[in-house]
């Protein structure tokens, strides 16, 4: 899969995985653990930027918890329509950006966000995409917070394969996270495995 088909898949995405069916979800244990490490090294004020933020359900549970400048990048224009009508809260009072990170991330000024995150999104970002990790880099002034798949599920990951695919439709990229923004300049502050994923707080220096 080339990176167009690879972004294309997502920007249609309906069904399983589409920004409906995590609308429907809604809060998981990923969203309580963000809120912890929130509640711990965030100001309520600080400007906050969500890359993948589908329909909102992660935002949402920081919204309903205080934090008041929030923000979102989704590659599926649909994610804010279902925003509308089941977050209309964070719809109305959110800043929110329909593209794919690759194109929306370059036109962002440097270093504004304070705190910049993902959720099973940056696992799909193509090998020929890579150069985004350092734009994600850029414009994250203080933390940068992953939560990706790191093969904590059984049938993710094993083997060390470097990719796999979920029910053969689309590809999951797998990487060492920790090296990859450790790398770029940041040092790791937390590691916090999950039944799926794994919760990373990276701090800029």
């Amino acid at each position: 899969m080339d990176p167009e088909d690879n972004r294309r898949g997502w920007a249609e995405r309906s069904g399983a995985y589409s920004p409906e069916y995590y609308a429907e979800i809604g809060t998981n244990e990923v969203s309580e653990t963000l809120a912890e490490v929130f509640d711990h090294y965030v100001r309520e004020d600080a400007a906050v930027l969500e890359l993948g933020c589908s329909s909102g359900r992660h935002l949402e549970y920081l919204r309903k918890r205080g934090y008041t400048d929030l923000s979102g990048i989704d590659i599926n224009e649909t994610s804010f329509e279902v925003m509308d009508e089941h977050f209309p809260e964070l719809a109305g009072t959110g800043t929110f950006h329909t593209g794919a990170i690759e194109e929306a991330l370059p036109g962002i000024d440097d270093d504004a966000f304070d705190v910049v995150y993902s959720v099973e999104t940056l696992q799909h970002v193509h090998p020929d995409d890579e150069w985004v990790f350092e734009e994600i880099v850029r414009v994250t002034d203080d933390l940068l917070i992953t939560a990706e798949n790191e093969g904590n599920s059984p049938d993710r990951g094993r083997d060390d394969a470097r990719v796999s695919h979920v029910h053969d439709e689309f590809p999951l990229y797998h990487r060492d996270w920790r090296a990859v923004f450790s790398d770029l300049g940041l040092a790791q502050l937390l590691e916090e495995p999950g039944k799926r994923d794994t919760v990373r707080v990276f701090r800029i220096v």
